[in-house]
């Protein structure tokens, strides 16, 4: 039987992550394109070479050529300035819109039937612009935003409590920034509601730090996170690639569900064999309502300002 084949786009810090953990996890045959000569060479040589340490089986081939990502079953956009302190994701915003322009062109010409993951930031803005340039049915664009910050306030509780992370399993929603929605009446520990196990000013603090969690990286390293991000793209990946049903928060299509109109914000998700295959609609409170609505308008206005860009 064909391996699935992955391409995974820049190969810096996130890119060759994703390579690297898509291939302990087997997950088919990896492509890793660049534009610097040598740079994806050198990084998929260095994956490939680990192998008989970490024991797993795949092809992973390094490039500058297109040509070779021809077919692809998913494509993983990691290209694009990170952020770097002082900075904001919007602030990344025209010179990355130029970026994904590109490389969703090249999508269409060598992988028309693929699934897309995008990455970069503004994570929310990214996707609609690789959805306007590639023509793809909504449900084959989609971004990895709610992965990572499910992540982050997983690790925090966990941390808080003195838990296992296997344990908690929480939903974030809104756009990819510091008006993010983390929604705590949603998330518990092995099925105890979060806010039967702590007061909710902690809470509120534990949700601070997620909606910060991308800079205080930033701040701590001097560029943006990338083991995280990685981890997060690629269990999106495994989710599509094995048909796997799985419910995750990420930046997906939505037009009726939660009154959006017809944007990429991030919503929990079934993700399987045809990418998005259903938004799942939360009753949200008036409080939770009103800050995904504030956060849904923000993303709205990053998408005006891609219009002009595209």
């Amino acid at each position: 039987m064909a391996r699935n084949k992955i391409t995974i786009v820049g190969a810096g810090n996130v890119g060759a992550t994703t390579a690297h953990i898509a291939a302990t996890r087997q997950l088919g045959d990896i492509v890793l394109i660049d534009i610097v000569e040598g740079f994806a060479e050198g990084k998929a040589l260095d994956i490939a070479e680990a192998a008989p340490v970490q024991l797993y089986d795949c092809n992973v081939t390094g490039t500058l050529d297109w040509e070779k990502s021809a077919s692809s079953d998913i494509v993983i956009i990691t290209s694009g300035l990170p952020r770097k302190p002082g900075m904001s994701r919007d602030d990344l915003l025209a010179k990355n819109v130029g970026i994904v322009k590109d490389v969703s062109e090249r999508i269409v010409k060598h992988s028309p039937d693929s699934i897309v993951i995008v990455v970069c930031n503004p994570l929310d803005a990214m996707v609609y612009a690789a959805a306007e340039t590639t023509g793809f049915t909504k449900n084959k664009i989609m971004g990895m935003a709610g992965a990572l910050d499910s992540a982050r306030f997983s690790s925090f509780i966990a941390a808080e409590l003195g838990v296992s992370v296997e344990d908690i399993k929480c939903v974030l929603m809104g756009g990819h920034g510091d008006d993010m929605v983390p929604l705590p009446r949603f998330t518990s520990v092995s099925g105890i509601p979060l806010t039967q196990l702590l007061d909710a000013g902690r809470v509120a603090e534990l949700i601070e730090r997620t909606r910060k969690g991308g800079i205080e990286v930033v701040n701590l390293l001097g560029y943006s996170a990338y083991y995280a991000p990685a981890a997060g793209a690629v269990r999106m990946a495994e989710a599509i690639l094995k048909d796997k049903k799985t419910v995750l928060s990420c930046c997906t299509y939505c037009d009726s569900e939660y009154a959006v109109g017809g944007f990429f914000v991030g919503v929990p998700a079934i993700l399987g064999g045809s990418g998005v295959e259903k938004v799942i609609e939360l009753e949200l409170n008036k409080s939770e309502r009103a800050l995904l609505e504030k956060s849904v308008d923000h993303v709205k206005q990053l998408a005006a300002k891609v219009d002009k860009l595209l």
